[in-house]
């Protein structure tokens, strides 16, 4: 008989089977409300039944790939927390960071940038609920690295939730292959670039929620 700890590895194995089974279903063109589970279980290498004892159904198995690819984004944000620059260095240091972070995390960002418009509710809840949290730890960072000392905390979340808004927009455009003969300045790696130092240019100058002037 094995031992219990050989037994929780292989319930580990076998669950993250099934997550790598559903991502790999997706990278065929698939959407993740598509899938059934009896695919995703033979994908894996299981019986359907199986499945049960590690999802109750297809949208437990959504919210644990949501929870995956959220450690994936905000480890990646704590990367960029780690390096302090102006922000115009600022800006690209932390499009390179996350970058790097999507292309080494191929599949889950694939998941993340076709989910948060997909057929799964639960699915779209989680992927919100994760935008506000990295939302709320940006602005907790602006705050911090005071950047714009005259806005005050609920004009740090606008400009917070415009830029995570701009990035999880643009996760398609950096997960698909460019179009042929498309110009460098239309790339996404350049028009995040330019939208980011936009935002953050014209957060310096913006004088606040309230403010008939701006």
């Amino acid at each position: 008989m094995p031992r219990p700890t050989a037994r929780a590895e292989q319930k580990q194995q076998t669950r993250q089977a099934l997550m790598d089974a559903a991502r790999s279903l997706m990278e065929g063109g698939r959407g993740f409300g598509s899938l059934s589970l009896r695919e995703v279980a033979r994908s894996a290498g299981i019986v359907p039944t199986g499945f049960y004892r590690h999802f109750c159904d297809m949208d437990e198995l959504g919210l644990a790939l949501v929870a995956e690819v959220g450690e994936t984004f905000r480890a990646a944000i704590r990367d960029v927390r780690r390096h302090e620059f102006e922000v115009r260095g600022m800006i690209d240091a932390s499009v390179r960071i996350f970058l790097a972070a999507v292309v080494a995390n191929h599949a889950q960002f694939l998941f993340l940038a076709r989910e948060q418009y997909g057929g799964s509710l639960p699915v779209r809840q989680a992927i919100t609920a994760l935008r506000l949290r990295i939302t709320g730890d940006l602005a907790a960072d602006l705050k911090l690295m005071n950047r714009m000392p005259h806005l005050d905390d609920a004009a740090l979340d606008v400009v917070s939730d415009l830029v995570v808004k701009t990035v999880f927009a643009t996760l398609p455009e950096l997960i698909d292959p460019p179009p042929p003969g498309q110009a460098e300045h239309l790339s996404a790696e350049a028009k995040i670039v330019q939208q980011l130092r936009f935002i953050m240019i014209g957060g310096k100058h913006w004088r606040g929620l309230g403010n008939p002037e701006t």
